[in-house]
């Protein structure tokens, strides 16, 4: 599917067309948001995963990291019509710092094989939710101030079983796309 050429140009090339594929899907997935009232519910982590196991931990931490760089600069590519540094000290900033964390560590179990059992991949993707949903949490209890208990109550308890079901879908849109567009590379 993507032709190759000696000086490498193609990878280049390709690796710039995946970041920008990323960030769109990105910024797709966030506009699909049930908002609730700290931090709305998208689908945001499911791209991240999916990203991240499709892309391995390379390509997926640059293409979060091209995402969130957008919306630093005031793309608004967040939840709602939100762009600029605010969504990087609201609410919403812990989230936004692990879908890297969790983009890299999918990547990485992608890479060593995990891609390839549905389950294993299952348990990849649950290991990356936890790492956002435990930055999101960190952040909302400590940097936001809202005390263990209710960071609980709005950054966790509302995502368990969304996490869950996103987690079954991403693994099973894995393997579908690799056989639609090959190894990663």
């Amino acid at each position: 599917m993507w032709p190759h050429r000696a000086d490498g140009s193609s990878g280049l090339l390709r690796g710039v067309i995946l970041v920008a594929l990323g960030t769109a899907l990105l910024t797709l997935s966030a506009k699909v948001n049930l908002p609730l009232p700290y931090v709305p519910m998208t689908l945001q982590t499911l791209v991240v995963l999916v990203i991240g196991a499709a892309y391995g931990w390379r390509l997926g931490s640059v293409t979060l990291m091209a995402y969130l760089a957008e919306g630093a600069i005031g793309f608004p590519v967040f939840a709602g019509p939100v762009g600029g540094l605010a969504p990087f000290v609201g609410p919403t900033a812990g989230y936004l710092v692990g879908f890297v964390a969790a983009a890299f560590v999918t990547g990485w179990l992608s890479e060593r094989g995990w891609d390839r059992s549905v389950f294993r991949l299952f348990v990849a993707m649950a290991l990356g939710h936890i790492l956002i949903l435990a930055a999101g949490f960190g952040w909302l209890a400590f940097g936001m101030k809202l005390g263990v208990e209710k960071a609980w109550l709005v950054g966790i308890a509302p995502f368990i079983a969304a996490s869950l079901i996103k987690n079954a879908l991403g693994a099973a849109l894995v393997p579908a796309i690799r056989r639609m567009f090959g190894p990663r590379g």
